[in-house]
């Protein structure tokens, strides 16, 4: 323990570490060049290991893409994606016929639950500018009970999302954007229905924080059983509860105490989560995460024999026209766009 409230300071490496209830995070960060007639990148992919680029080259990624960058179809079972996109786009398609376009501050809570195909592609749209692309992706986990719930995802638009501007006694103000849970009278909308995050007991929080150079901001205390880690991804040295820390951490800290963050030379850029605990066994095999490993050998199995549904769609890295604005379209056949 490095003091009262600091419990552990970890490396941000690839995979972020992540406590109970999350099971994984990431931090997406390319600035992709101009898009070609495919929405693909206007370069030469010469040197790249496509299909698996995952090694920054020229600023950028192609991830499992070898058009479009991004994650063409592939399956999921028995947790849930949360995606905050701050800049750029990603299309979604799955194996039960959803869609949609989402990004510049929009976040969309998919419910793998029982089991589906999506793909997730980084369309890039702009042919005579950059097309820079910033998200977290997130998993959350699902109790045993809800694990084979039905396949479910629902967008929380940028337009929905509550930011909230706290100033300290010198007037600096920091921001902070709620995508799940509440802050200082600030509620973020309902995530999907079977979610562990539903249910306001669980203490389920996802915020992004800024702060500027100079400011000061206090994080709250909350429920003593909940586990707490707050990622410093950009800026400059900063205090918290008086101990400096540089970008590139994750910071456990204590739930029943306030912390203290300073920004002590640069604008700080931080997302912070918590949640109470699912207590019970996980066992994760790649794209899967049940309770056991012959849940695990089930799941392998069912994915084999019915391809959670097939795939609808004439490519597995489908990306929807270049014109197309944000949308999401349901598998019950329901069109929704944001309000303006």
């Amino acid at each position: 323990m490095y003091n009262k409230v600091i419990q552990n300071i970890k490396p941000l490496e690839f995979m972020w570490p992540v406590l109970n209830p999350f099971i994984f995070c990431v931090h997406h960060l390319d600035e992709y060049p101009e898009g070609n007639k495919e929405m693909g990148p206007a370069a030469s992919l010469a040197g790249r290991y496509l299909g698996q680029d995952f090694t920054i080259k020229d600023g950028w990624r192609m991830y499992h893409g070898e058009r479009v960058p991004g994650f063409p179809a592939h399956p999921h079972r028995g947790f849930e994606t949360v995606t905050i996109v701050l800049d750029g786009f990603v299309d979604h398609s799955d194996s039960h016929g959803a869609a949609g376009r989402y990004g510049m501050g929009d976040v969309q809570w998919m419910t793998a639950g029982s089991g589906l195909q999506h793909c997730e592609m980084f369309p890039l749209r702009n042919r005579d500018r950059g097309n820079r692309l910033e998200l977290f992706q997130i998993w959350l986990n699902l109790p045993k009970k809800d694990k084979f719930t039905e396949p479910h995802f629902k967008m929380l638009w940028a337009e929905q999302i509550p930011e909230r501007s706290v100033s300290d006694q010198n007037g600096n103000k920091t921001t902070v954007k709620v995508f799940a849970g509440r802050y200082d009278g600030s509620v973020a909308p309902d995530p999907a229905p079977a979610s562990w995050a539903a249910d306001p007991e669980h203490g389920i929080q996802i915020w992004t924080i800024h702060i500027p150079e100079g400011g000061q901001w206090e994080l709250p205390p909350d429920d003593p059983e909940v586990l707490r880690m707050l990622y410093y991804y950009k800026g400059g040295a900063m205090h918290i509860s008086g101990m400096e820390v540089n970008p590139g951490k994750a910071i456990e800290l204590l739930a029943d105490q306030p912390v203290i963050l300073e920004a002590t030379e640069k604008d700080a850029f931080l997302i912070f989560m918590q949640g109470l605990p699912i207590n019970e066994p996980v066992v994760q095999h790649g794209p899967f995460v049940m309770n056991t490993s012959e849940e695990i050998h089930q799941a392998i199995s069912d994915y084999r024999t019915t391809q959670f549904g097939g795939w609808p769609w004439d490519r597995h890295d489908n990306v929807h026209p270049r014109q197309q604005g944000r949308f999401a379209k349901y598998s019950d056949g329901r069109m929704e766009t944001p309000e303006r």
